[in-house]
């Protein structure tokens, strides 16, 4: 049951399908946590309201929709500008956060629409984005071959996950071990600094007994 449920798991993370409203000039961003070689796969299709069906209609072709794709150390992976319908692919090189932005890149369109642009985005990551029954028609393969073609490709992706679990785990020990320094280093100084004016006040007595003839 434990496995089913992990399985599952990892099928819906490798495939994510949304939509969204826009603006004109506007646009959405999305983070997805991936290892590094993993191939995403970005099909979307923008939409106009129009006022007189009260519902959205199929976009123009010459609207242009802009894709920004970066990297968790902001290097732009992709930034080209496509049609109103289309696809991306890109294939991550960082493991970590990507930032995947799409927007419209056009004001007479959206203006004509009163500025409501609907945005059907759907993500295929990794083992997701392979079109098995084009690979299994060139290479003439059998339904066993295409199987065990899958498995091997869904393991290396688990391998792949794992890894940057490990990576992950690391930055996290290196984290809390700072952390921990710090803390200590912080905690040392306090009990000096008490110390310290402990002893200056201890002094300050003893030189204030010692000339009111005190002691």
């Amino acid at each position: 049951m434990f496995g089913k449920l992990v399985i599952l798991l990892f099928c819906v993370h490798m495939c994510s399908g949304v939509y969204f409203y826009i603006g004109e000039k506007e646009r959405k961003c999305f983070i997805e946590e991936l290892p590094e070689d993993i191939m995403v796969t970005g099909k979307y299709k923008a939409q106009f309201y129009d006022p007189n069906t009260k519902n959205y209609i199929d976009s123009p072709p010459g609207m242009g929709m802009h894709v920004e794709i970066k990297d968790p150390d902001d290097k732009v992976i992709l930034d080209k500008i496509y049609g109103s319908e289309g696809a991306f692919t890109f294939t991550t090189h960082t493991p970590g956060e990507q930032h995947i932005c799409i927007g419209s890149n056009s004001t007479r369109w959206s203006l004509f629409a009163g500025g409501k642009i609907r945005v059907y985005l759907n993500i295929q990551i990794g083992e997701a984005t392979v079109n098995y029954k084009e690979i299994a028609e060139k290479e003439k393969l059998t339904e066993l071959q295409l199987r065990v073609r899958q498995l091997i490709d869904q393991l290396d992706q688990i391998q792949k996950e794992q890894n940057y679990q490990r990576i992950r785990e690391s930055r996290f020990r290196a984290t809390s071990e700072a952390t921990n320094s710090r803390v200590l280093w912080w905690s040392i100084m306090q009990v000096t600094l008490l110390l310290v004016a402990g002893a200056w006040q201890m002094r300050h007595l003893k030189g204030f007994f010692e000339a009111k003839k005190l002691v």
